[in-house]
């Protein structure tokens, strides 16, 4: 059986297994220190232990930080959305929006912290063990570049959360993982090491076709953690190599890529947390489609121009009584009006069985599949959600081009490209743009490409424009006003209970 079966197949078996040997329990500290079961005689034998071990480690990506329950959540926190009357787990998010963030929250606040040290864990168990596995060593250094590059990625998240983090790079004791936290900048320096590491070991292909990470991922999250850390020239560099390598390109389909019909060799995905039915299916289209968690508000929907390039401020083409007219082609593909009914491809209207009106008047589009309806507790989903695509590697690089040297060619050619998509086709952006004015058009770009894909609050954070956003808000019938607060929210405070274990680890400032 070829190892992507073991992710996309068997993954259940692969969690049961491979969790019993490092320990899976949710609340305890040991989920990052994991125990010596694994190193039994009867393990790290042979190929087959290999790859079991390596799709239980991508196995950690199957949990809410990494699907679309968290990153959903992250655009109610970026004011793109309200939470739902219905959350159904959900609802503390909207408090967290409202700016009520304390140590001791829980929910996605501790989620990102838990299930990240969860996946480093696994990755640092697997390479201090891969070692002992008989196998070719050109395919063991293959197997630790993923698992690096798997690290890289659990370890940015942290620091775009968190800031400084303890860290940690091999299993460790409970003594020894009583550590301060490291240094932002520490922290990146270690992603970036395993990232280049992954870049010069991973193979140069496609990636939708096997679920491994490739060249190219690693590529794209070095590109997206030096914008982070606005090492514009760095940035810059890491998506040109793939913008020059020409492993990846725009799909044609902006709605099927986030979905199963169009993901298989889809020349922009470039890494993606997996699912398939039955054995490793997700609640998606239940949470997206049913639910009503997540209501997308009027801001976002009036963040996508009309089809001449022109804002709805600016733009004859606009009508205010049918804002679905001339508008973008994203924006029927990532928001619909509550009361629509859902057209299936036979042309068949199927009317929605909300849990909850929503309270904006819209609800989501991206990544819910209307073939499933009517939903119930049954239906289950297998759409692979999407982390890292190829548009952003275009943007990523228009907006270091630009932050560096200002607006010349080959931003102009980054952007229109991702406009110019066969099936959204908008104009390009008009000449003798000056550098501020390209900013923005950049960062609205971002908005609108990636809305409901968690970009946004990372986004607004890095940028710092996050209070003069937030703080404009006003949540839709309570008339409770949003609050962000720069002394603070800039970071998520570390859980509490990792204070309690952890005497060394000093709380984030404000909490």
């Amino acid at each position: 059986m070829e190892f992507n079966n073991y992710i996309k197949v068997s993954c259940r078996l692969i969690v049961l297994i491979f969790a019993s040997m490092i320990g899976q329990s949710c609340e305890e500290f040991l989920e990052r220190n994991p125990t010596t079961q694994i190193s039994s005689p009867t393990f790290w034998k042979n190929q087959k232990d290999a790859d079991l071990a390596l799709a239980g480690v991508y196995s950690r990506l199957n949990v809410n930080t990494f699907n679309y329950e968290g990153v959903y959540s992250l655009d109610i926190m970026a004011g793109d959305a309200n939470e739902g009357a219905q959350s159904l787990g959900a609802s503390s998010v909207g408090s967290f929006a409202q700016g009520n963030i304390e140590a001791v929250s829980g929910g996605l606040l501790a989620n990102i912290y838990n299930e990240c040290y969860r996946g480093i864990g696994s990755c640092n168990f697997f390479l201090d063990n891969i070692d002992r596995v008989d196998m070719p060593e050109s395919l063991r250094t293959v197997y630790k570049a993923e698992v690096q590059f798997l690290r890289a990625l659990f370890y940015f998240n942290l620091v775009d959360f968190y800031g400084g983090v303890p860290l940690y790079t091999r299993p460790v004791t409970i003594e020894e993982a009583s550590v301060p936290q490291s240094t932002k900048e520490q922290v990146i320096q270690q992603v970036i090491t395993d990232l280049d590491f992954a870049i010069a070991n991973l193979p140069n292909t496609d990636y939708s076709s096997s679920g491994h990470a490739v060249k190219g991922s690693a590529l794209a999250l070095k590109s997206r953690v030096l914008l982070f850390m606005s090492d514009w020239a760095g940035a810059a560099a890491a998506a040109k190599q793939v913008m020059d390598e020409g492993k990846f390109s725009l799909f044609d389909n902006f709605k099927t890529m986030f979905l199963a019909e169009g993901q298989n060799n889809n020349p922009e995905i470039m890494f993606s947390t997996r699912y398939l039915n039955p054995d490793n299916s997700s609640q998606q289209d239940i949470r997206l489609l049913w639910h009503g968690i997540w209501n997308p508000r009027a801001e976002l929907r009036d963040a996508f121009e009309c089809v001449d390039g022109l804002s709805i401020s600016e733009s004859p083409l606009y009508d205010p009584t049918d804002w679905k007219k001339n508008r973008d082609p994203r924006l029927l593909e990532t928001i619909r009006a509550f009361t629509d009914p859902a057209v299936k491809a036979s042309g068949e209207e199927v009317p929605f069985a909300w849990n909850g009106i929503s309270q904006t008047g819209l609800s989501p589009v991206k990544g819910g599949n209307v073939e499933t309806l009517p939903i119930d507790y049954a239906t289950r989903s297998e759409q692979d959600w999407v982390l890292l695509r190829y548009a952003e590697v275009l943007l990523n690089y228009a907006e270091a081009i630009n932050e560096a040297q200002g607006p010349n060619q080959s931003v102009y050619d980054a952007v229109n490209e991702v406009r110019a998509r066969p099936g959204v086709e908008m104009p390009p952006l008009p000449a003798g743009l000056t550098q501020e004015q390209m900013r923005a058009r950049i960062r609205n770009e971002r908005r609108v490409e990636f809305a409901f894909e968690g970009m946004r609050y990372r986004d607004i954070k890095r940028w710092r424009t996050a209070e003069a956003y937030i703080n404009t808000l006003v949540e839709p019938g309570s008339g409770i006003k949003r609050v962000f607060d720069p002394s603070k929210h800039y970071l998520f405070p570390f859980p509490q209970s990792e204070i309690d274990i952890n005497p060394n680890l000093v709380q984030n400032p404000g909490y």
